[in-house]
């Protein structure tokens, strides 16, 4: 073990999440709010997203509301460089493994006043792997407490089924929480002041409110799983030969896949719109939380 104690570890495999307060300093921070804010001057004139920006839908040119910034290691620097050091891998290490491989990375913004609503989910019903040594580890980028939006999470779902995030014959990335059998009040906001670390299994349900509060709740988001955990023919996992595909690993070697007995739907037939899961969720027919008003 690098930095957790075996009582956390044990923590993890029981509940399927941790979180960690006040790993990153108060200069790391500055430097990524900083970077935000060069994002989010890039969004003003716009009229419509782009390959680094997914725009709220009350988004306007004279009025910038930025919901995303998409794979932000691949165009910053800093993004990339917090990824790869110790603060984000060496918990990872910690509880799948010491070879990790990408697979995406994002920043949702969650804007003071409109922050969208994410509906519940469970990450590995978009990209089933061979196995589910599958994790997110989150970046608390601004104090997150229970009124603007914490991601929230449903403890010990990550050890159920996958359950089934398809409505009107498409899969829709977001499940029917009352079909399910999950209860709103059973679920566990994951806050912390910023600077701290949240990391949740690939299977746990999860899901967050409209930011409603005067405050911003913005996570930075890297997802990564060990090595020997391969995508399944029809997951969203994307890449165009074994030399990208071996490219996104972050530490480590590349290994032969592990099959292990996990439970898979695979995430077809694909939505008809949208590539983010803001739009994607739009076809679910019984939402779990408020969408924005404005």
């Amino acid at each position: 073990m690098e930095v957790l104690t075996q009582d956390q570890k044990a923590a993890y495999d029981r509940d399927g999440y941790l979180v960690l307060e006040r790993r990153l300093t108060t200069d790391q921070l500055s430097i990524l709010h900083a970077e935000i804010d060069r994002y989010t001057a890039k969004a003003r004139g716009l009229t419509e997203g782009t390959e680094e920006l997914d725009l709220e839908d009350s988004h306007t040119p004279d009025a910038p509301r930025l919901r995303r910034i998409k794979l932000p290691h691949r165009h910053s620097d800093v993004f990339r460089d917090l990824m790869l050091s110790d603060t984000i891998l060496a918990p990872a290490r910690d509880l799948i493994g010491p070879d990790l491989r990408l697979h995406t990375t994002k920043l949702n913004m969650k804007e003071a006043g409109y922050g969208a609503a994410v509906e519940w989910h469970q990450d590995f019903a978009f990209y089933p792997h061979t196995n589910d040594a599958v994790l997110a580890v989150g970046v608390i980028l601004d104090d997150m407490g229970p009124e603007n939006g914490p991601l929230m999470v449903f403890p010990g779902s990550h050890r159920g089924p996958i359950n089934d995030h398809h409505a009107g014959g498409y899969f829709v990335g977001a499940m029917d929480l009352e079909r399910d059998g999950f209860d709103m009040a059973d679920a566990v906001p994951l806050m912390g002041p910023a600077g701290s670390i949240s990391l949740h299994h690939g299977r746990i349900v999860h899901g967050s409110a409209l930011n409603t509060s005067t405050r911003s709740r913005r996570i930075l988001f890297y997802e990564m799983m060990a090595a020997d955990a391969w995508p399944i023919m029809g997951s969203m996992t994307k890449f165009s030969d074994l030399a990208d595909y071996d490219a996104r690993m972050l530490c480590g070697t590349s290994r032969q896949p592990r099959l292990a007995d996990t439970p898979v739907r695979i995430p077809l037939p694909a939505p008809p719109i949208g590539k983010t899961i803001y739009e994607i969720q739009k076809g679910l027919q019984t939402r779990s939380f408020e969408t924005a008003r404005d």
